[in-house]
């Protein structure tokens, strides 16, 4: 076996129907992924991008439950990109993989396709821990793919806006004391929220948030019951392996 080959590794989701190539180390997809993918509410035809995918496990997730979507992968890294690429056409989902920063202007979105008022639907798990506050991984990419710079969460929410249609929605997990943060970012242009809280344990404190919110939309705002990864057993809930398997999907992807 080569050494390049130890660098990565393929990784079954969704019971074994997604399988990702991966690098072995850095980020590397899991819950998150398969958690934003199970809120994410599409249709056949629908455009749906994912921002920031990675090797692209949370679009083509979404892709694999819902056959016929139009789905564009959106990744800085020209690297992962290319995983995301090949990943999914290794899954035969067709899938366009799209190198840009997210955090990029209009002109650039359009010259990759993704022009204003243009996706139906937009799904993101950006950086999320605060530099302030967590010790920036040495390995670069990791660090990216976690530590969010000033502003970043705001910057990517406008972008998300920017490409949506009037009606359009956007579903982002992130974490769960970054609430207030959350609300913020989409104060401006999105309403009808609808918030599910995601517990590591029952009893516990929630770690994730996992948002809905609709471009122009005037709903009042939900929160639903929260999400238990794991049940006052501390084995892993029933519903969430069923989600992990592929069998289900999270009441927001249902609204």
């Amino acid at each position: 076996m080569t050494d390049r080959c130890l660098e990565y590794t393929e990784d079954a989701f969704l019971g074994g129907r997604l399988r990702l190539r991966q690098p072995r180390t850095g980020h590397r997809a899991g819950h998150d992924a398969m958690l934003l993918a199970a809120a994410t509410s599409a249709r056949a035809g629908c455009r749906a991008v994912d921002l920031g995918a990675g090797v692209g496990a949370a679009g083509l997730a979404l892709a694999r439950r819902i056959e016929g979507i139009d789905l564009a992968l959106v990744e800085m890294d020209p690297a992962l990109a290319e995983l995301a690429r090949n990943n999914a056409a290794a899954n035969a989902i067709a899938a366009e993989a799209i190198v840009l920063d997210v955090e990029s202007g209009a002109e650039a979105f359009a010259a990759a396709g993704l022009a204003p008022d243009s996706a139906d639907v937009v799904l993101m798990n950006p950086p999320f821990n605060d530099g302030f506050r967590h010790r920036a991984s040495p390995d670069a990419a990791r660090a990216s793919a976690h530590v969010a710079g000033e502003g970043s969460l705001a910057r990517w929410v406008h972008a998300a806006r920017r490409i949506l249609k009037s009606g359009g929605v956007l579903t982002l997990i992130w974490r769960a004391d970054g609430i207030a943060e959350v609300l913020a970012a989409l104060d401006r242009g999105f309403g009808s929220f609808a918030i599910q809280p995601v517990h590591g344990e029952a009893g516990a404190p929630a770690i994730r948030i996992l948002v809905r919110a609709v471009k122009g939309g005037r709903a009042p705002a939900r929160i639903l019951p929260g999400l238990m990864l794991n049940d006052e057993s501390g084995l892993p809930n029933e519903q969430v392996r069923e989600i992990l398997a592929g069998n289900g999907m999270l009441p927001l992807a249902d609204l």
